[in-house]
């Protein structure tokens, strides 16, 4: 088909009218879909070159498709081995969570209201109680991640002032954030002791006459071994009681639920880190306890009211879908025994290997020749700073094809209606099957490959 003219070229409203591209922007949005348009035929004007593809509007539809990719948040498949993985949003939510607080996301709820005398509540209350059955603690509040929750205690009781810390835990989080830096945001400032594989308790008495509080950091995403001593939180607590300040333990990635039971590593919790005499513990809600995006501050009733008076808790503060899934999330560990098959991120780390290998031998028999299947052992993470020197025992669909390198390949898994993120090992691409839900949708997408 020969070019077209200048004159040929549709309206963009016109363009807009068509069934393929009002499907695309009620995807991708319609001011985004606009721009593009008016983007590509000034390109035209410009050049005075007018393609035949010009003319038909799903040409348009397919070459903006393409184009706003990225533009719009997207479904994926996390087949890495990295369970709780930052990049691809970290802990899976239940789908029958979710729906039993829609209504709650979707009409008024008691946010801010007390029901029973009828007038304004506490939007903490509800999630404080379940954090006390849970934990045991005598007081709790939520942010919107872990980082604004130690963000609040230092700024609380050591704004100011001086908090030793361990050089050995002077950790470094994903997106280059690191402690010394949110410490003096906080308007603290930090006092280094100890060395990076040994800190003794007497590090932190030489320096505690000037300290306003003890701070131990959980080194969650990353592991010093060998020649090596720690301080635990029930010396460093003891210490900041004798002293007359508080202790706080960041525990990073928490969990209320002692993790051997599923034969997976351990991890210490909340409770166990408050029965150590510590006064405060902080850790994340969308990390090992599965659920959603939040900062969890647990401990002291003295110091949680302080906490709580301090204005930039209300600009940290979490909105209603987050308590509202965390609630969820907190109700299901008031029933240990269901709790592995109701929380998303637990079901998918104690899939047995006989449920892997299923999904493996599904997921191989999607690939026709000339591509090249195996099904292999592998060693996932559970990840996002969670037991970084653990792995946990997997199965993985490993990809190859002769004419085509493990980047090509990956390539194109990332390339698919619903991206599929695996990741390169021995010139192969592997594919983690502890990723593999919604399976019957990865199958269809994967298909794809070999129509």
């Amino acid at each position: 088909m020969s070019e077209l003219n200048l004159r040929d070229l549709p309206g963009v409203d016109a363009l807009l009218a068509d069934q393929h591209l009002r499907a695309l922007a009620g995807r991708l949005g319609v001011q985004a879909v606009r721009d593009e348009i008016r983007s590509l035929q000034a390109e035209m004007r410009n050049t005075r070159t007018v393609p035949a593809w010009a003319a038909s509007p799903a040409a348009y539809a397919d070459i903006i498709a393409g184009s706003l990719r990225t533009s719009t948040y997207t479904p994926v498949y996390n087949m890495t081995g990295t369970v709780i993985h930052t990049n691809l949003g970290r802990a899976l939510l239940d789908e029958q969570m979710w729906q039993s607080v829609q209504p709650l996301v979707t009409r008024p709820m008691n946010l801010e209201y007390d029901i029973a005398n009828g007038r304004r509540g506490d939007r903490d209350i509800i999630i404080e109680q379940r954090l006390q059955r849970l934990t045991g603690c005598e007081a709790a509040t939520v942010v919107n991640n872990n980082a604004a929750a130690l963000f609040l205690v230092l700024n609380t009781f050591a704004l100011g002032a001086k908090v030793p810390v361990s050089r050995g835990e002077l950790i470094e989080i994903g997106g280059s954030f690191r402690l010394p830096e949110l410490m003096a945001r906080s308007g603290c400032e930090l006092l280094e002791v100890g060395t990076t594989n040994r800190t003794h308790a007497r590090d932190f008495e030489h320096v505690l006459e000037e300290a306003a509080m003890l701070l131990k950091v959980h080194p969650s995403n990353y592991h010093i071994s060998g020649f090596a001593k720690e301080v635990s939180a029930a010396e460093l607590a003891a210490m900041a009681a004798q002293a007359g300040i508080p202790s706080c333990v960041d525990l990073g990635s928490g969990t209320l639920v002692d993790l051997t039971r599923w034969n997976l590593p351990a991890e210490p919790t909340p409770q166990s880190v408050l029965a150590e005499g510590v006064d405060l513990i902080t850790f994340s809600g969308d990390k090992l306890l599965g659920g959603v995006q939040a900062g969890i501050i647990v401990g002291s009733k003295d110091l949680l009211a302080k906490i709580k008076k301090n204005p930039l808790k209300r600009a940290l503060r979490a909105d209603k879908i987050t308590l509202a899934l965390l609630e969820a999330t907190l109700k299901l560990y008031e029933n240990p025994e269901t709790l592995a098959e109701k929380n998303a991120l637990l079901r998918t780390l104690t899939l047995s290997e006989a449920a892997l290998k299923t999904r493996g031998e599904r997921v191989s028999g999607c690939f026709e020749a000339p591509w090249i299947t195996s099904l292999q052992a592998s060693q996932g993470q559970i990840g996002s700073g969670a037991l970084p020197d653990k792995t946990i025992s997997s199965l993985a669909v490993t990809l190859q094809h002769p004419e085509k390198n493990a980047n090509e390949i990956e390539t194109l898994l990332r390339s698919l209606p619903v991206p599929v993120i695996g990741r390169i090992h021995e010139d192969k691409v592997w594919l983690d099957l502890r990723g593999a839900d919604p399976l019957e949708e990865l199958l269809g997408q994967l298909q794809q490959l070999s129509a």
